[in-house]
């Protein structure tokens, strides 16, 4: 624990200003984990639990709640770089402090073993658990708010550099349950969760340490979001006039389209709703409404559909290219990334499907874009 605590505070990161919030979140993190390096020091060499087992408890309360909030700031800051603000962390550490103040009073003030101590201590548990949902439901708001974002305005699957942060998310929701439980059971269970907490702090490590390789492509991602005043907050916002005209201004952009889907732009590693709306000259905010209403998907799932339709006829009509080379000629990211995305799509890797294709005797095959399934 010292050594990720400590490797989360001081290892070196680049020195760029993109990496700021990567630095911010890493130093938050290493934080809570040397408070928890520390509670787990107080209960291997002090005995706190066999002298004092109620100031164990308070020890253990007053900690996972600060360590929540911990937590969860340094994973959201990544995706939110205004999360954490002043009023925000004087908020939640007064919470804490009023937590860890009325557990002291029922842990050692109130008549030990009474009724009256049981209630109390239902409730900081209630407490506890509740204050642990709500950060996890901000922070996975958060997170598909990035993954709707992503999807909505770039081609490429970003939302794959984060999905870690899902992850982890849900598993802390599960061992966050368990150490709230686990302060309630004999010591024994208490050593057995702390061992089964390893796995849990190196899959931590190890995701910051590959987030390290991402987090700029996430953070440019991020800073090319819509800008408010083009956002549609319900998708039908417009004004009278645009409604009018909203007929004839279809028809053009169907007509564009067309256009640029004969010329395979699609295929454009790295494209982005930016980039096409430039392409076609038109709003972004109109495009990305025209794709939703029109195809039913968003732009990454409607740029994928056309990509694998690209990819089956290289499959079919050119038997010499590899599984690279076609991955590569057809926009995407990397070769497992495009057999990834084409087995969701077909159910058959590359190679099988072409393979099939190749045993019917089929010289090609109707590509499965969301024009054609329009």
């Amino acid at each position: 624990m010292l050594f990720f605590g400590f490797s989360f505070l001081f290892a070196r990161t680049p020195e760029k200003a993109i990496f700021e919030n990567y630095r911010r979140s890493r130093r938050i993190m290493g934080v809570a984990l040397l408070l928890l390096a520390a509670n787990y020091s107080v209960h291997y060499f002090s005995g706190i639990r066999f002298a004092n087992a109620n100031a164990a408890i308070l020890l253990n309360l007053s900690t996972y709640f600060l360590c929540y909030w911990l937590f969860s700031s340094a994973l959201t800051t990544l995706l939110d770089r205004f999360y954490i603000t002043r009023r925000r962390m004087l908020t939640h550490i007064g919470l804490w402090v009023l937590f860890s103040v009325l557990s002291g009073v029922i842990l050692l003030l109130l008549p030990q073993g009474g009724e009256l101590q049981d209630i109390g201590l239902a409730v900081m548990a209630a407490w506890l658990v509740g204050y642990g949902i709500f950060l996890v439901r901000r922070l996975l708001r958060a997170y598909y708010n990035a993954v709707r974002i992503f999807n909505d305005t770039h081609s490429d699957d970003i939302g794959s550099y984060i999905r870690w942060m899902s992850v982890f998310t849900w598993w802390a929701v599960i061992f966050g349950v368990g150490c709230g439980l686990l302060t309630f059971l004999p010591d024994k269970w208490v050593f057995v969760w702390i061992l089964s907490s390893v796995p849990f702090y190196i899959y931590l490590f190890h995701s910051y340490q590959n987030y390290l390789l991402f987090h700029e492509q996430v953070e440019r991602a991020m800073e090319s979001e819509i800008p408010p005043e083009e956002k549609i907050t319900d998708g039908t916002v417009r004004t009278e006039a645009q409604r009018l005209e909203a007929p004839a201004y279809h028809a053009g952009m169907a007509e564009k389209i067309k256009e640029w889907i004969s010329a395979d732009g699609y295929v454009r590693p790295g494209l982005t709703i930016k980039e096409l709306s430039d392409m076609l000259h038109t709003n972004r905010t109109y495009l990305s409404e025209y794709i939703r209403t029109t195809y039913g998907v968003s732009f990454r799932e409607w740029i994928t559909g056309f990509r694998i339709g690209y990819a089956k006829r290289l499959l079919t009509r050119n038997p010499e290219l590899t599984v690279a080379d076609i991955s590569e000629k057809s926009g995407f990211q990397s070769p497992s990334h495009f057999i990834r995305l084409f087995k969701e799509n077909t159910g058959c890797t590359p190679t099988q499907w072409r393979k099939r294709e190749a045993g019917q005797g089929i010289s090609r095959q109707p590509e499965n874009s969301p024009d054609n399934k329009k």
